[in-house]
Formats: C-alpha cells, sequence, structure tokens
C-alpha cells in the first residue's frame, strides 16, 4: 500500500510539472481512413518492380510507371497494380495507339506479350512491360535506333487511361426490325400480340376453349342478355 501511494504521489508531481503529459487525443476516422491510404501509396510507390518493392527509400514514380498501374488495375478490384496481365495489355495498346493495323497489329502484341513474360506466370511485371514496348518500338518505329524508338512508344503511353466505352447502341437494321416489331409477324406468333403490340399472355399461347356458346364470329354477343335483363322501372307488376 505505501508503494502504491507513493506511486500516485510521483504521477501527481509529473502531472503538475507537465500538465499536456496524457494519452494523446484520438482522431477521427475519416482522418485515420486518410492516413492509412497515404501510407499504402507511399509503401505501393516505392518501386513496382521487383527491384524497388519493400524499399525503405520512397522512389518517384514516372508518367510511364503510372500509366501502367491505371491499366494493371482496371476492371480487376484485387488487382495490386504491380502486374498486368493479357487482357489489360492489349487494351494499353489499343488505347495509348501503339497498335496502328500496320506495323503493330493485335496479334503482335500478343506474340510479345507470350515472349516477356514467364512460363508459369499469366501477367508481366513492370520491368518486363518495358522490355515488350522495347521490341514494339523496334518494329513500330523501323527508321529510328533502338532508344529512340521506345522513347517515342513511353510518350504515346504516359498519362494515359483505360478508355471506358459507352453502352452499345442497338443497330438499326431492317432485319432487327422486323424481328422486334409485333406488327410484322405471321402465323400464329401474330396471335400472341394484340394490335397495340403488347403480349396476350397465356391466352396468347393456349387454344383457350370458349364456353359462351357463341359461335365465332358473332358481333351482337351479349345483346340477348341485355334485353331480357333490361330493368322494369314504371311498370306494373
Amino acid at each position: 500500500m505505501a508503494d502504491q501511494k507513493d506511486n500516485i504521489d510521483d504521477f501527481k508531481v509529473q502531472t503538475a510539472k507537465h500538465p499536456n503529459l496524457g494519452p494523446a487525443p484520438s482522431q477521427p476516422h475519416s482522418e485515420q481512413s486518410r492516413d492509412r491510404l497515404s501510407k499504402r501509396l507511399s509503401t505501393d510507390s516505392n518501386g513496382t518492380s521487383d527491384g524497388g518493392a519493400g524499399s525503405s527509400t520512397p522512389v518517384e514514380v514516372t508518367a510511364l510507371e503510372e500509366s501502367f498501374r491505371r491499366f494493371a488495375i482496371h476492371g480487376d478490384t484485387r488487382a495490386t497494380g504491380k502486374d498486368l496481365h493479357g487482357k489489360n495489355w492489349s487494351k494499353l495498346c489499343k488505347d495509348c495507339g501503339v497498335i496502328d493495323g500496320k506495323n503493330i497489329t493485335l496479334t503482335d502484341v500478343d506474340i510479345v506479350f507470350s515472349k516477356v513474360k514467364k512460363k508459369s506466370c499469366r501477367t508481366i511485371t513492370y520491368d518486363e512491360f518495358k522490355v515488350a514496348l522495347g521490341d514494339l518500338a523496334r518494329k513500330k518505329y523501323k527508321e529510328k535506333a533502338g532508344d529512340e524508338a521506345e522513347a517515342e512508344v513511353f510518350k504515346l503511353i504516359e498519362g494515359k487511361t483505360p478508355v471506358i466505352a459507352g453502352v452499345t447502341r442497338a443497330v438499326a437494321s431492317p432485319t432487327v426490325s422486323r424481328l422486334t416489331d409485333p406488327t410484322k409477324f405471321t402465323g400464329s406468333h401474330k396471335e400472341r400480340f394484340d394490335n397495340t403490340g403488347r403480349g396476350k399472355g397465356k391466352a396468347g399461347r393456349v387454344d383457350m376453349v370458349d364456353t359462351s356458346g357463341y359461335v365465332s364470329g358473332y358481333k351482337h354477343r351479349g345483346s340477348y342478355e341485355k334485353k331480357v335483363n333490361k330493368p322494369t322501372e314504371g311498370k306494373p307488376v
């Protein structure tokens, strides 16, 4: 008990000397999330290639590497941005204008991708990505030296982001309109829709038996019931 009392007295003395001593104030949730995000970005910016991963010294991300990351995570929420699979590699070459249809085709892009990637992998790293661009550059710009050709291809990709296409519009053609316009249907298909083009439901798919007693095509259906059930107001009973 005496030791505990001495400890309490010492704590009071320290608190009196340092009034700001105490538990650090907790940050709001939004600030904590912002701090975690900044730490993750700073960790990822330590290099995309295997040589720069885990480095304690921050490495400046170039415009080419930034474009590589954007295409690497495109359409994949689980992607880390450190490797690029074949589908997004082809999209990168197409969106950035590397594929011109003459010197570079989609087939050339696929061949280079299979050439630079490891046999057991389905993706390429940033270093392999630059090697692939170098092969395409020498084929695309045959009149230029290797370094100049690579620089030209790098300029096509730097700062670019994946192109997100809009909703595909239906092609208006006579064949499509004939297949989708109920007024042009014939035979049994015509019986499934009314004059407004609205489906009849079960009545258009199944032969419904008419138990009314009238022959088909009779236009005065229900007139007899109206005469028989006519109200007798004003007449003596």
